[in-house]
């Protein structure tokens, strides 16, 4: 195993001359961009961006579109930090590469029994602070209590950069029994990189053309469901609005009648007074 191999900042990478790269509309198309990519930590540190594609979260291997990646290795390193946990993975490709867990801080009363897995809990007015990890995309909660140096795992995420490094951000994770495991997963690896990601992505003017046109109906349909969303926030809107007059206009029309009852018996009154002074004079 490459055991202490240390990945040195570099630039940012250009994506080579001569592939052609397709929008967003044709990656339905593509045996990658939804699929979780098996790649070694090599290959993840020489995935490419490109310009025009800021924003998406975008990386190509050629000009294959990635998001989701799949590593499997042996954890040589374990650092806590107050708002995530880094692993460093080594899977015997020549380079190391850090796992991101991403961890946030919960709530729990002071009666109910708490076990913080790192650091110490903090205490606050009724209530105990402690961390708990959480996946990149779905923000669920994830136990990382096995995953300590030593373990062989394979994990899954998202690709992200730091200071120009490329690491992956935990999504989940499985232990792996022993290096056979390991083995089965190089295997496979080494199938995608051959079979797939080896050979550019290439199609056809036409197939392009009908993806495009399936995403302008996409896009329409989006537009139409955004409209009608809009449209019904509108129509709740109006109602709302509608219900809050008759509920004003329902409370001034009672408080004129019991106005009214208050006029009359007013009246009532100082007649009676009147009476009665007018009888206590005689």
């Amino acid at each position: 195993m490459a055991h202490g191999v240390k990945n040195n900042p570099k630039k940012e990478l250009i994506p080579p001359d001569g592939l052609t790269f397709y929008p967003a509309y044709c990656y339905k198309a593509s045996p990658t961009h939804f699929a979780w990519v098996k790649l070694s930590a090599v290959n993840v540190h020489h995935l490419t961006r490109r310009s025009g594609y800021e924003g998406q979260n975008i990386y190509f291997y050629k000009n294959h579109p990635i998001q989701f990646i799949c590593l499997a290795g042996v954890i040589v390193s374990r650092e806590e930090h107050i708002r995530r946990t880094i692993l460093t993975l080594d899977d015997s490709s020549g380079s190391n590469i850090e796992i991101v867990c991403s961890k946030k801080q919960v709530e729990l009363p002071d009666s109910q029994p708490v076990k913080a897995e790192t650091g110490a809990a903090v205490a606050a007015a009724g209530t105990t602070r402690v961390p708990e990890y959480i996946t990149s995309t779905t923000k669920e909660a994830l136990d990382i209590k096995s995953l300590v140096p030593g373990v062989i795992a394979k994990f899954k995420g998202t690709v992200i950069t730091f200071r120009n490094i490329r690491q992956l951000h935990l999504e989940r994770f499985v232990l792996l029994p022993d290096m056979a495991g390991e083995m089965r997963f190089w295997e496979e690896r080494t199938r995608v990189l051959v079979d797939v990601l080896a050979v550019p992505w290439y199609l056809t003017p036409e197939q392009v053309e009908q993806l495009r046109i399936e995403g302008v109906g996409l896009e329409e349909k989006k537009r139409k469901r955004s409209k009608a969303k809009e449209q019904e926030k509108e129509r709740r809107e109006r109602k709302k609005a509608e219900r809050e007059v008759k509920d004003y206009e329902r409370i001034v029309r009672r408080y004129q009648r019991e106005e009214e009852v208050r006029r009359k018996y007013a009246e009532s009154s100082r007649e009676v007074s009147a009476r009665f002074k007018k009888g206590g004079k005689r």
